[in-house]
């Protein structure tokens, strides 16, 4: 009896045998090159293309994406430091309602950094409203300014978060 084994190897590493395949194309592909993905391993090439279809953001968008969520953010801060404790029931709309204006205004285009620039303009629009309290503390050294960054602080951590939840399409079970 002959025995004719014909083994496989990786379609970019020649020199490492496999019997993992791509679940889209069906090349053969080594544990480094395999991407776990909810349906199966897929190559490196494969997630690429997969994310080219993803992203669709113009770069206008993210322009529009900093300068909303900043001005909206800065706006929240602003009411924050008057409401006390319920901003810990605010924050979280603001977050909301700031991601759902960078959507329509986006025209629920996508992208992974649009998220991040959008999160990035809610925590720097939120803290500018801290920053007169910063540079007083720096020019006193007084530690009663750092007061001041408490509420505004607790506003980006939860406004933030929420925004980039609602922008990347987390959902929360």
């Amino acid at each position: 009896m002959t025995s004719t084994s014909s083994a496989t190897f990786c379609y970019k590493h020649s020199d490492r045998e496999t019997a993992l395949r791509c679940n889209r194309c069906d090349n053969y592909i080594c544990p480094s090159c395999a991407v776990s993905t909810p349906t199966g391993y897929r190559c490196k090439d494969c997630i690429r293309e997969q994310k080219k279809v993803y992203d669709t953001a113009k770069a206008q968008d993210y322009v529009l994406a900093f300068v909303v969520a900043g001005v909206l953010s800065y706006l929240g801060s602003l009411i924050a430091q008057y409401i006390g404790f319920f901003l810990f029931f605010v924050a979280p709309g603001a977050g909301f309602l700031i991601a759902e204006v960078v959507r329509r205004v986006v025209n629920r285009r996508r992208s992974t950094v649009l998220f991040r620039v959008a999160t990035l303009a809610v925590v720097l629009g939120g803290l500018l409203v801290a920053v007169d309290d910063l540079f007083f503390f720096f020019l006193s050294g007084n530690p009663s300014f750092l007061y001041g960054l408490l509420w505004p602080g607790i506003y980006v951590v939860l406004a933030a978060g929420t925004t980039y939840a609602g922008l990347s399409g987390m959902r929360f079970r």
